[in-house]
């Protein structure tokens, strides 16, 4: 219970550190966006930047539930092939393997350049399964797990909107339900990558927290999706005064 504790917390910590890189980020592209015409004619490269946000988080841009339309399996490959080589994908995992590294996580890897290494290709390699896995359930099965923005007013409805897409899927025809394609993705991830575990991390046990925790952010992550193109357009605004 107390290691389950501990790497929830030190797990948490680093999602929220990058939950503030990426709010930094959207809201410097979104400044550069509405800034003056000069630097909009130079703004492929922003927004191209905006359009691997969106990927990495799979987002369906700025549209919202009522903009819904099935996707065609060329769309999804698409997305799928994209988000694969999505180069906020590598900075995340850069990341996330220096916090492992500074917490000396787990500990059998030790330190040094090949420490970090194996825990960069850890993060890499579940990052790879679970997408892999989510589309090919999410193909066959009909579910579009992309984010769309509530539409709606009022922070609680749209909190409580965001709560419940954490868990859900869209079908061709709108409805949402339990997204089969995203549990049975993170699942693989968290206990596939059992088998190249050093002894600390293999149980079945530690494959159910990683499940777990994994879940957990996904739901927190939808939090950030339903209000970070506010935050951006907020910070925007304001240096478009300045």
């Amino acid at each position: 219970m107390i290691f389950c504790c501990f790497a929830a917390y030190s797990t948490t910590l680093k999602r929220i550190a990058w939950f503030c890189v990426l709010i930094l980020m959207l809201s410097c592209a979104v400044a550069a966006q509405n800034g003056p015409p000069a630097a909009q004619q130079t703004s492929n490269p922003v927004s191209r930047g905006i359009g691997y946000l969106f990927n990495y988080l799979n987002m369906a841009g700025t549209q919202k539930a009522s903009d819904f339309r099935p996707l065609h399996q060329r769309e999804r490959t698409q997305i799928y092939v994209e988000t694969m080589v999505n180069p906020f994908g590598y900075i995340k995992a850069a990341f996330s393997a220096g916090f492992d590294q500074w917490q000396d996580k787990p500990p059998e890897w030790e330190q040094g350049l090949s420490g970090y290494g194996k825990r960069y290709v850890n993060i890499t390699a579940q990052y790879s399964i679970q997408r892999t896995i989510t589309f090919g359930l999410s193909s066959a099965l009909h579910e579009d797990n992309r984010y769309f923005n509530s539409g709606q007013k009022g922070f609680w409805r749209r909190t409580r909107y965001a709560l419940m897409s954490g868990l859900m899927a869209r079908h061709d025809d709108g409805s949402r339900h339990l997204s089969v394609s995203q549990l049975g993705g993170v699942a693989a991830g968290a206990f596939v990558s059992r088998a190249w575990q050093p002894g600390s991390q293999r149980s079945a046990g530690d494959g159910a927290v990683s499940f777990g925790i994994s879940m957990m952010s996904n739901i927190g992550f939808s939090e950030v999706k339903e209000f970070i193109p506010d935050i951006g357009r907020t910070f925007g605004l304001k240096d478009q005064k300045r």
